[in-house]
């Protein structure tokens, strides 16, 4: 997002969500209207400001946003306001988020009536939108379990055994307990007000995480398998390392509480910043329970980790006033028990029309031992980052003595795609198989993308905006 009175710099992107000052901690929910977009994200006005919710609205794509009033800030004795998820309900559109007192926390509902109208008059800086009310606290602290955190709300079913028979009610994923172990939680409701505690996440079947993991920010959504038909619960799970977060998936079925694992968990995204995705809610009524279930939204921080960093010491917080961004909407899909991510749509068209944004997209043969690689050139011709694919193997280099690297299946499309966007990086590879996305600091801007092969490789067929040399 570019700020209306501020020329585009170098690094801040003009598709990727950025704070217009300060620092973008979280992402929070995003709320898709037929072809309009509303975003929320936590994030702190100046640093050590507390914490609050920002509202960005995009008419048409989920690429072209603008700030709108911010929606949730801390009152009476809140010291912060934390990220959650955001749903359309009979009543309106509900925003769930943490409240932080200095007696613990607790999970609390606003409500917007008309969400269509919300950005309609933009106020002074620091005003909270009129169209948003407080409903108050929804989950408190329930015997042993206490300080509820990090709320996801989706629709529930009404039998679980049989989920063609729709949904009814709402069912809750949430942390709680200390930070140094949280415990993953399910709640249900009828009303999305009244909140009962079903008990912690338990799992049957193996999980692929160790039994000491710290797992935060869970999250669910519900898609059909393309192969078998049949729909089920993904889960994504954040686990909190010492060098940063690793943020995977677990496939399989939620039953109250059990969720019953048909995939172990498998890394999101192989980049070196992207964690602790949130998922992207419908208006009731929008889609049909075939297009509710056949694909999805996530998008997350463009981040190591989103506890603990150091977003001052990026370069753009001395010169710019500004931290962190949001990546962009990826759409899922699920197949054989795997997702596959790919840009929303209506993406080249969005590179188009910035000033500095570049998209190279190639469906090529690799053959291994043989390579592709997309050279990212700033405006000077230096290299300044590299990604390149060698038929089973991808790699991300910001020429930091850091590369990451994801390994590619025979079965996977030799197909690339690379997103530059100011200082992020996205890149789509094997069909939506592997997702890598990072964030590097060009101080010339980049300038263009050189895509070239080795060996027995071939660029089949490529698009680019502007058109890159090969």
């Amino acid at each position: 997002m570019k700020p209306e009175d501020e020329t585009v710099s170098n690094l801040r992107p003009e598709l990727h969500v950025t704070a217009d000052k300060g620092i973008l901690n979280a992402a929070a929910g995003m709320l898709r209207d037929g072809d309009d977009w509303h975003l929320f994200y936590q994030y702190e006005p100046s640093e050590g400001a507390p914490t609050r919710w920002a509202h960005q609205f995009s008419e048409g794509n989920p690429f072209d946003f603008y700030e709108c009033n911010d929606v949730v800030a801390p009152v009476g004795g809140e010291t912060r306001v934390l990220a959650g998820s955001v749903v359309s309900s009979a009543e309106g559109t509900d925003l769930y988020f943490t409240s932080v007192t200095n007696a613990g926390t607790t999970i609390q509902a606003a409500r917007i009536d008309e969400i269509e109208t919300l950005c309609d008059e933009v106020a002074e800086d620091g005003d909270i939108d009129a169209g948003v009310r407080r409903l108050g606290p929804v989950v408190k602290d329930v015997g042993r379990f206490s300080r509820f955190r990090s709320p996801c709300v989706v629709p529930d079913w009404k039998e679980s055994e049989d989920r063609t028979r729709g949904q009814s009610g709402w069912v809750m994923v949430a942390s709680s307990g200390p930070s140094e172990k949280p415990v993953p939680v399910v709640l249900d409701s009828p009303d999305g007000t009244s909140w009962s505690l079903l008990g912690p996440l338990r799992f049957n079947g193996d999980t692929g995480l160790s039994d000491d993991a710290v797992t935060v920010a869970p999250r669910i959504i519900r898609l059909r398998d393309e192969e078998d038909g049949e729909i089920y619960d993904v889960l994504f799970l954040t686990v909190e390392l010492d060098k940063g977060d690793l943020t995977g998936y677990l496939v399989g079925t939620l039953d109250e509480t059990e969720f019953t694992v048909k995939t172990p968990f498998t890394r999101l995204d192989y980049g070196h910043d992207f964690t602790r995705p949130r998922s992207t809610n419908v208006v009731r009524g929008m889609q049909t329970d075939d297009e509710r279930y056949a694909e999805a939204r996530i998008f997350g921080l463009l981040a190591a980790t989103g506890r603990g960093g150091e977003p001052t010491s990026q370069p753009t917080w001395e010169t710019e006033g500004w931290a962190n961004a949001l990546s962009l909407p990826r759409v899922v899909t699920l197949a054989g028990g795997a997702l596959f991510q790919t840009p929303a749509e209506g993406l080249p068209d969005a590179v188009s029309a910035t000033q500095r944004a570049k998209f190279w997209t190639g469906m090529c043969d690799i053959p291994v031992g043989s390579s592709v690689t997309v050279e990212v050139l700033d405006t000077n011709g230096e290299v300044a980052a590299t990604i390149t694919h060698s038929g089973d193997e991808i790699t991300l280099d910001r020429l930091d003595g850091s590369p990451a690297t994801a390994t590619l299946s025979d079965a996977d499309e030799d197909h690339i795609s690379v997103l530059v966007d100011g200082s992020a990086i996205e890149v789509f590879a094997g069909g939506g198989a592997v997702t890598m996305a990072s964030r590097f600091w060009p101080e010339n801007g980049v300038g263009e993308l050189r895509a070239t092969t080795d060996g027995d490789a071939e660029i089949l067929n490529q698009w680019a905006r502007p058109r890159a040399n090969v």
